[in-house]
């Protein structure tokens, strides 16, 4: 009889057979793109969403991780150029194979890369302020809406000062979709607009503007201007003695004019924000006080700032609820009862399962002659509930468009 020598590797292997896989906690980094504008027009109230992405990567690495797995950053300058919004979303997507994408300041730039993610089954955050309606389920938006915004500001300025209103916006889709919500809502409370212009991206001259202003004698102006340029409006009024209250829903939150800019010329600006760094709360101020820890050079952290920030944990939460699964629709799944909420420096968000968009605290930010800050109003838990009621559900169907009160979508 012959004898046959039998390895310890093949005995070994047969015991492992009997045995099951043996599982090793998947140690791999998950990787975050970051396309965000480090210079350019829009620069300045940009440069704040990248380090609260860093900020908000440093305590969930310092604490452990996502499911044990640490966050990759991987961050590229857009330059406000909706041209290499594109070129860097396929660069993260093919090249850089990122789990998730938090990208884009202008309503142009989000629906200049919103086909690529789509192309590529992507999943973006996009964690800005903006007009409303995408109705997409490859994004993620931690920005303020319209119903949140512009639903809770109108009414309150038409009581207070009157209902005859000037919109002044800038000239993309933001702002002529934003001057489409301010219509809506001054004619539903009984008000009439006298005037509405749309600026051009880059005019910095608002001469002509402040003379129409003047003479069709509105009791406020809406201010939806964006961008370094655009916000020459504020001193130039100021020095034409235009002394109008002034709404928005951009202004304030996102530029910090009334830290930028000489008093008296930001007086009686009211913006509806999710934040702003003088929220005189516990958790805003511990907030304010980290991020200054590690960007003790930061000039303001404004509302766009606070979303990326959330927006890092919101994603936490989404990958754990998924048992660590970073799979598109695994963690899209985890959307679906409408728990996903996190405790953000503004107080609770949670992400609303049809649009795919978060409930926000909506602070009423009043400008003082000095350029302080006070809040006269404040509203609790402010739903994204407009692309729910007119038909969006991405629980159901997917139409990955854009909606606008003019042009409401189909589905049933």
């Amino acid at each position: 009889m012959t004898r046959k020598l039998i390895s310890t590797a093949s005995v070994l292997a047969t015991l492992l057979s009997f045995a099951g896989p043996v599982s090793a906690q998947d140690t791999t980094p998950i990787k975050i793109g970051v396309l965000e504008d480090q210079s350019g027009d829009f620069a300045l109230a940009t440069i704040g969403k990248v380090h609260g992405i860093e900020l908000a990567t440093k305590e969930i690495n310092d604490a452990g991780g996502i499911a044990g797995r640490p966050i990759e950053l991987v961050v590229y300058d857009t330059q406000s150029d909706n041209t290499r919004y594109q070129e860097f979303m396929r660069r993260v997507l093919q090249r850089d194979k990122v789990d998730v994408v938090f990208a884009g300041f202008s309503s142009a730039s989000r629906e200049a890369y919103r086909p690529i993610v789509n192309q590529f089954d992507g999943l973006a955050f996009y964690n800005n302020q903006y007009e409303g309606g995408v109705c997409d389920a490859n994004m993620i938006v931690t920005g303020a809406v319209p119903e949140q915004q512009f639903s809770t500001l109108l009414p309150y300025m038409m009581e207070k000062y009157g209902k005859n209103v000037y919109t002044i916006a800038a000239d993309y889709n933001f702002g002529q979709i934003s001057a489409e919500w301010v219509r809506n809502i001054v004619k539903e409370n009984g008000g009439e607009m006298v005037g509405e212009e749309f600026i051009p991206l880059g005019v910095s001259q608002f001469s002509q503007t402040i003379q129409n202003i003047q003479k069709a004698k509105p009791d406020f102006v809406v201010t939806l201007l964006v961008g370094t340029a655009q916000s020459s409006y504020y001193e130039q009024a100021g020095s034409a003695n235009v002394d109008l209250p002034m709404a928005s829903s951009v202004n304030v939150g996102q530029g910090y004019e009334h830290k930028r800019f000489t008093p008296p010329s930001l007086k009686d600006m009211y913006a509806t924000v999710n934040y702003v760094e003088e929220i005189d709360t516990p958790e805003s101020k511990a907030f304010v006080e980290r991020f200054h820890a590690m960007f003790p050079d930061e000039p303001y952290i404004n509302q766009e700032a606070e979303n990326s920030y959330a927006a890092v944990y919101l994603y936490k939460e989404m990958v754990e609820k998924a048992g660590g699964s970073t799979k598109v629709a695994d963690v899209r799944a985890t959307l679906a009862d409408g728990t996903l909420c996190y405790d953000a420096p503004e107080g609770k968000m949670c992400i609303d399962p049809k649009s795919q968009h978060t409930s926000h605290t909506i602070y009423l930010a009043h400008v003082n002659a000095d350029h302080s800050i006070e809040f006269p109003k404040k509203w609790d838990d402010i739903k994204p509930y407009w692309l729910g009621d007119v038909g969006c559900d991405l629980t159901k169907n997917d139409p990955s468009a854009q909606y606008t009160p003019s042009s409401l979508p189909t589905m049933q």
